[in-house]
């Protein structure tokens, strides 16, 4: 850890009422009636005025004089080479400044590898003819207005060399490979799987799935004194900005990226080719340029959850004890660049077996490159391994839930590590007694209301619970207040809220003193909002240095200066000291469904979610993470498919019309909450909550559809017509 105690001048600084000491801040606090702290108490969001109101600006909407609008034009064919580009024509048009594309844009270093790995490889926009899949950005107009740069780009003419392509995916197709490190094996799993007394060997597949952000993606780029100056919608603005300079061979310092407010991004808001494409036409023209994709070309150009295919193998003792657990997972990649969607994970850190053989493999095809979308890995590889439980369950006579007890690891299955802290069969124990499931009846289809069928089911969840290094600056102004500087990234998780309540907590002082700036490059590196790991690792660092600062005013004689006194914390030697233990947040999904065997609807008409996820920092916007997430398992288990068309390997319906998601009708009675789940030996007790609320729940659906019915749906989604064809072979 470095921490640094200084005196910085503070441009922002318009107040010269001084404040001497930590506790004058605290006892004048308190005699307004209000109390320091306020972790674990709800709290709406410090930003939530400002959004219903529209005073938050997002990435399309900041004003900028002489600004100039892009459009991106993306490839009409899957595979082949642009012929030629027919751009004299468009350059005619009213109000139209430049066409960029393959022969005309500025040059980008290739390969560049940032501090999350290489980008994807659709920033390398605009540096060759080849289009290696449909919807490939092959140029950018640029004109005055947006309407005119759209009218531009629709009629810009490009001839393509077209080529075969193949866009095909299914289980064990030619091509399919095991990338390195991602086979895990422990024991002897053909002998153990001899030695069961009930073997399950079953197959799931899930679909290609679209992140769907309420805010689509969008840029604006200006030159600024011979700096970069980026307002994006983004999950990391120091990401975004290093990965910048490295494409355009400039130093870190000249690329400054700010992304105040983000409308949602779900681990589709990294570096992409409007960046880069905005980039080239900001230094090629001189001015200000915006681009903003359409939902169409989000869908196109964003990325997206790979297709699965997956094979699960349980072989058990007749008292349920498994002997054998194996897991083979598959998807889909691009042919530009490997991506391990990581499904076949979820299942190590779960169930004891004496062999568990758990592998995830690829296979390159002409599709754009998948990439992070919620619970990458663990949403798609729950739903497998969830359901086989279920069905071992049933194969046993056994209660669900006891099978998983019965199952349960004292340490990591696989690593043997211990776990920093585990309350599974808690958030069962407490799921249950609310959801009334020792009421249920195990029989299926006997429950019945009219023409529909009733079932409940469950399932369990889990999501890693990291942390990463992340620097950030607490300052102590001379007016009583405190400014945090960190550049974090609130996709609309409540991010800023949760870090003003943990600063104000280490300061001992109210929240309403503290002022959380964040998502600017300019402060320095910090975790990007994903992988669950965002508030643990901005969190820890504002809660050193809060202390740090704290420590140093319970000493200070005088006044603060006038540039005030800050606290700099680098959080990289704490994390490497922390002990190896697995460390997860854990969770119950319980769920209620009707099913109409006349017309295959589905409705989930009970959700219930309990979950051990650490110390929660505002319950207000914690239930609401753990609810959209549940939300999104529902859209997952009964809705959501993207489809490729193999004769022209584009989508059919990339759009909100063709594309379903869940809608207020199709939320029923959704509860989440917690129990306690303490780590003693954790110095920030902090685990990730945004993706864990997806994990387990379309399991829980599916098998709750199998309690009503008694038919088996292992292929998502569940849709009406799939659920007729069941009832149909099942009547045959």
């Amino acid at each position: 850890m470095t921490t640094q105690t200084t005196q910085t001048t503070q441009t922002t600084q318009t107040t010269q009422t001084t404040r001497t000491t930590e506790t004058t801040q605290t006892t004048q606090a308190r005699s307004t009636g209000a109390e320091p702290a306020g972790i674990g108490v709800a709290r709406s969001r410090v930003e939530g005025r400002d959004k219903v109101t529209g005073a938050a600006r997002y990435a399309g909407e900041i004003p900028f004089a002489d600004l100039a609008h892009g459009w991106l034009v993306l490839s009409t064919v899957t595979r082949g080479r642009v012929r030629a580009i027919d751009e004299e024509a468009v350059l005619a048009l009213p109000g139209v400044l430049a066409v960029l594309h393959h022969e005309n844009a500025p040059r980008v270093n290739d390969g560049v590898v940032g501090a999350l790995g290489r980008p994807d490889p659709i920033v390398e926009v605009f540096q060759h003819d080849r289009v290696p899949h449909a919807g490939w950005p092959v140029a950018l107009v640029v004109a005055e207005t947006s309407e005119q740069a759209r009218e531009a780009a629709e009629a810009l003419v490009v001839e393509y060399d077209q080529e075969p392509h193949d866009v095909a995916f299914y289980p064990g197709r030619p091509g399919v490979y095991t990338p390195q490190d991602t086979e895990v094996t422990k024991g002897d799993l053909d002998a153990e799987l001899a030695a069961s007394d009930v073997v399950l060997d079953a197959s799931y597949t899930t679909p290609e799935q679209h992140h769907g952000a309420m805010e689509p993606h969008a840029v604006t780029v200006r030159w600024d004194g011979g700096r970069l100056e980026v307002f994006d919608s983004n999950q990391g603005s120091k990401w975004i900005a290093d990965d910048l300079a490295g494409l355009f061979s400039l130093d870190l310092s000249a690329v400054h990226v700010r992304s105040e407010h983000v409308g949602g991004a779900f681990g589709s808001k990294g570096l992409r080719a409007h960046h880069v494409a905005a980039v080239m036409a900001a230094t090629e023209l001189q001015r200000p340029v915006r681009v903003v994709l359409t939902r169409r070309q989000v869908f196109a150009a964003t990325g997206y959850r790979s297709p699965t295919a997956q094979r699960v193998r349980l072989g058990a003792d007749r008292d349920g004890r498994l002997r054998a657990f194996a897991h083979e997972h598959q998807n889909l990649t691009s042919h530009l660049r490997e991506f391990v969607e990581g499904g076949a994970g979820f299942g190590r850190s779960m169930y004891d077996a004496a062999a568990h053989h758990t592998v995830n493999r690829v296979v390159p095809v002409d599709v754009p490159t998948p990439t992070w979308m919620r619970a990458p890995g663990e949403a798609p590889g729950s739903f497998a391994v969830e359901s086989a439980l279920d069905e071992l369950a049933e194969r046993l006579g056994m209660d669900p839930i006891a099978l998983r007890a019965r199952n349960e690891p004292a340490v990591g299955p696989v690593s043997g590590l211990p776990f920093s802290s585990r309350n599974l069969l808690g958030c069962f124990e407490e799921g249950a007694r609310r959801f009334g499931w020792a009421d249920r009846d195990p029989r299926p289809r006997v429950r019945r209301e009219g023409r529909w069928l009733l079932g409940t089911g469950t399932a369990a969840a889990t999501f890693p619970s990291g942390v990463a290094p992340t620097t950030t600056s607490v300052t102590a102004e001379q007016d009583g207040t405190f400014t945090v500087r960190v550049t974090a990234a609130d996709v609309g998780t409540g991010a800023r809220t949760a870090l003003t309540l943990i600063a104000a907590d280490a300061l001992g002082v109210v929240p309403e003193q503290v002022e959380v700036r964040i998502a600017d490059s300019d402060f320095g590196p910090a975790w990007v909002a994903g992988g669950s790991m965002g508030t643990r690792s901005w969190g820890w660092a504002v809660m050193v240095a809060a202390r740090e600062l704290r420590e140093r005013l319970s000493l200070a004689s005088g006044d603060i200066p006038p540039d005030g006194i800050t606290a700099r914390t680098d959080t990289a030697e704490l994390i490497a000291a922390l002990s190896q233990k697995e460390r997860y947040s854990f969770g119950a999904q319980f769920a209620e469904v009707a099913v109409d065997v006349l017309t295959g609807e589905v409705r989930v008409r009970r959700l219930l979610g309990i979950f051990a996820a650490g110390r929660i920092i505002n319950p207000l916007t914690a239930r609401s993470q753990f609810t959209g997430g549940m939300t999104w398992g529902i859209s997952m288990a009964l809705h959501e498919e993207a489809v490729r068309d193999e004769a022209f390997g584009s989508h059919v319906g990339a759009d909100f019309a063709g594309y379903h998601v869940a809608a207020h009708a199709d939320v029923p009675d959704l509860q989440a909450d917690w129990i306690d789940d303490p780590d003693p030996d954790d110095p920030v007790g902090i685990k990730g909550i945004g993706e864990i609320g997806i994990v387990g729940t379309a399991a829980a659906i599916a098998n709750a559809v199998w309690h009503a019915t008694g038919v088996r749906h292992r292929d998502l989604p569940i849709r009406p017509d799939r659920v007729l064809l069941a009832e149909a072979r099942r009547d045959a």
